[in-house]
């Protein structure tokens, strides 16, 4: 099996493989784990627990439950003066967690070929070749697009599943929980997601990743060999908005130093409460990045082959439902039970049939909270 990139998605097929007793290599672009900015903070829930705990050695579970912040558990919205418009209350398993903490927890025990950009496959009645763009291709029985939303593989398979603007564009901080920032937010904002929302839409959002213990003890503890790198705890912040209320288009951010994005983000929460323009004023500079937000469209089935796709490879979407990570990690779960089952086309066909059904309900549903609470483009066209 070959599987195209080292997210969520991939590492968790390749773990769920590997416990199957099923060879795969796993490619990524990228030259290191850490080499780009992907967010700080995730909300796991039932579905992604239950998936990690599908694929993951016993010890590698437990210690994603060991370094996993506790978060209380509702989703609140204030206005932009901090008055409480709604608190979304939600049964089951809430953990808010680092998302380099748990990829580093997913690369243990993995064998991924960093620096490896796919450009093609061919296929053939035996199997299928991938191509990478440094002259060295691999061979395998299925390949596996895991390579996020700017997917070579999608291109390749599926050119006509779109991936498109929201319309909304992110400003993404963290803010190292100290005594002083900690009285920043009141006990209650310790919860799953906090957004502050303004007339125009104009979002604040944060959420913290609290470790529950010291890191190193949990690792020495649970996993000897493992070293995490991240060990503080922090409050992911972003800010985000319409395009047109920004007022900067993708290249500018992008061409923006930390200190200009922050002193845009205190732009766009003005006149708050002044509570936010403290939060925003206490990011962390070096870690500040913008994030364009774009979502998939649904399509309808497809015949199944010996290529298939998982993550946001098929089904971004907005981070308004929370539920990105999770798909992915359900992906490789699901996946890789179904390939330790049965025959191949047939396993494919098991997991796009069961995929196609909740990744794009999540896509769905992901847009239409974004598009209540943040004005995010709705979906024009889906299958």
């Amino acid at each position: 099996m070959i599987i195209i990139g080292a997210g969520l998605g991939g590492l968790s097929l390749a773990h769920g493989l590997r416990r199957a007793g099923i060879p795969c290599g796993v490619y990524e672009r990228d030259e290191s784990a850490g080499a780009r900015k992907q967010g700080y903070r995730l909300h796991i829930g039932d579905v992604g627990d239950s998936a990690l705990r599908e694929v993951l050695p016993p010890e590698l579970h437990a210690l994603f439950h060991a370094t996993a912040g506790r978060a209380r558990p509702h989703t609140n919205v204030y206005d932009e003066r901090l008055g409480l418009v709604t608190r979304l209350a939600d049964e089951g398993t809430h953990l808010n967690v680092n998302r380099f903490t748990l990829r580093q927890i997913l690369l243990h025990g993995q064998e991924v070929r960093y620096g490896k950009r796919f450009t093609h496959y061919e296929t053939d009645d035996d199997g299928v070749t991938a191509y990478f763009a440094d002259g060295t291709s691999t061979r395998g029985s299925l390949l596996v697009g895991a390579d996020g939303i700017n997917s070579p593989v999608r291109r390749q398979y599926l050119p006509h599943a779109e991936v498109v603007d929201a319309g909304l564009v992110h400003l993404y901080g963290r803010i190292p929980l100290t005594p002083e920032t900690r009285a920043l937010f009141e006990p209650e904002m310790f919860a799953v997601f906090t957004m502050i929302v303004g007339p125009d839409r104009t979002m604040a959002g944060f959420a913290p990743v609290d470790y529950p213990g010291p890191v190193a003890d949990a690792c020495a503890r649970l996993v000897p060999d493992l070293r995490l790198r991240d060990a503080e705890s922090y409050m992911t912040c972003s800010v985000g908005a319409r395009w047109e209320v920004v007022g900067h288009d993708e290249a500018e951010l992008a061409a923006m130093a930390p200190g200009d994005l922050r002193k845009l983000a205190l732009g766009l929460v003005d006149g708050w409460h002044p509570l936010a323009g403290a939060m925003v004023g206490h990011w962390d500079l070096p870690a500040t990045f913008p994030q364009p937000i774009r979502t998939s469209v649904p399509i309808a089935r497809w015949a199944p082959s010996r290529v298939t796709l998982v993550g946001d490879a098929i089904h971004a979407m907005s981070p308004a439902g929370g539920a990105g990570a999770n798909t992915a990690l359900r992906d490789g779960a699901v996946l890789a039970a179904a390939l330790a089952g049965s025959p191949l086309l047939e396993a494919v066909e098991a997991y796009e049939t069961a995929m196609v059904g909740y990744g794009f309900a999540a896509v769905r549903e992901s847009a239409e909270n974004g598009r209540r609470f943040l004005g995010q483009n709705p979906l024009t066209a889906e299958a």
